[in-house]
């Protein structure tokens, strides 16, 4: 009788260990897909640019210092190594500084202003920064839901036994750049 109630125990706790290691994978599974996720709007946001630019060229061509930042921002966006969510974050939030200075530019040019292909792109890159922005939120929310299980006991425990290591946020050092890229009409 003892012997059965001791296998029951070493089953139970072996069923434990399956379901919460399969949890952690899961979730980890999760992250990559969020961050998966947020490249593509990112890949979308960076083709976009240089089309923004060379509109913005033909109309404010004496701005060269403001479109030569948002190509070499762009430029290094694109450069970040994957899965460096770090370099990531301060990239494009370097390259959304740069993007208000270039939208900041057609404020003064009211030919631009008025461009259909200018405001076409204004409204998709807008878009864009929108889905970035929700795509962000999802990534944090399950980056959250991650690391408070793999820190939390029991899971801690079996966290440091299988190797699972907590993830990082994809977070905006600076607020004001946390903010939509504003389109003004």
């Amino acid at each position: 009788m003892a012997l059965w109630i001791i296998l029951g125990i070493i089953v139970l706790l072996l069923l434990w260990f399956v379901g919460m290691y399969n949890g952690f994978v899961k979730a980890r599974i999760k992250i990559d897909n969020s961050w998966s996720d947020i490249n593509v709007f990112l890949k979308k946001r960076f083709d976009l640019i240089p089309n923004l630019v060379n509109t913005v060229k033909g109309y404010a061509a004496h701005e060269s210092q403001t479109l030569e930042k948002v190509v070499q921002a762009r430029n290094a966006a694109v450069a970040v190594p994957a899965g460096d969510v770090q370099a990531a974050a301060q990239a494009n939030q370097n390259l959304s500084g740069a993007l208000r200075g270039l939208l900041a530019i057609a404020e003064n040019y009211p030919d631009l202003k008025a461009n259909q292909n200018f405001l076409e792109l204004q409204t998709a890159l807008q878009n864009i920064e929108g889905d970035l922005g929700n795509a962000r939120r999802y990534y944090n929310a399950t980056v959250r839901d991650y690391n408070t299980s793999i820190q939390q006991f029991p899971g801690v425990i079996l966290a440091n036994m299988t190797g699972f290591k907590p993830r990082e946020f994809f977070e905006l050092e600076d607020k004001q750049e946390a903010k939509n890229v504003e389109v003004k009409f």
